[in-house]
């Protein structure tokens, strides 16, 4: 659910306002591009150091914790509130942040593909030298093996061996 500016303003100190004020949309859209890590990162800290506080004061509670201050805390609400403002202002400055991103990325490659468009255009066709209809040259030549002996050698003369060792011709 979200807070009114009123109830931002009662739960937060004033450098807090400032910051989740510039979460808020029409300030969020003249933030630069540049600027938004950064507020993303100050919020962050805040959001952590509200959700810390509100988890002791919890732990105080509850009796498992020596209290910090004076006193025991007696509620953590307002801190538990305050950290859920901190973070669905974290929240929608990193949304914008990703959808800055996205849109960077999506024009660098829209406009790489026009770029590769355009030199493949600038190429030519790529099928102008070649024939109109596909005719084989002279097709592939042998290669002879200079290793191999002339056809039949070996077999004959494996058998001139054999027949000397088995006794001669059946």
């Amino acid at each position: 659910m979200s807070a009114s500016r009123r109830r931002e303003a009662r739960l937060l100190d004033a450098g807090e306002i400032d910051l989740v004020k510039r979460s808020h949309h029409p300030e969020l859209d003249a933030e630069d591009d540049k600027a938004l890590p950064e507020l993303i990162r100050l919020l962050r800290e805040r959001r952590d150091r509200a959700r810390d506080v509100s988890r002791r004061q919890r732990r105080e509670l509850r009796g498992k914790a020596a209290p910090s201050g004076a006193s025991r805390a007696s509620d953590n609400t307002g801190t538990r509130e305050k950290a859920a403002l901190l973070a669905a202002a974290v929240k929608r400055v990193s949304k914008e942040y990703e959808r800055r991103r996205n849109a960077d990325a999506r024009r660098r490659t829209v406009s790489g593909a026009r770029r590769a468009l355009a030199l493949k255009r600038a190429a030519g066709d790529p099928a102008s030298g070649r024939p109109a209809s596909r005719t084989a040259d002279e097709g592939m030549n042998p290669v002879p093996n200079q290793r191999d002996a002339p056809s039949g050698a070996i077999n004959q003369e494996g058998q001139e061996i054999a027949m000397r060792r088995g006794g001669g011709p059946r």
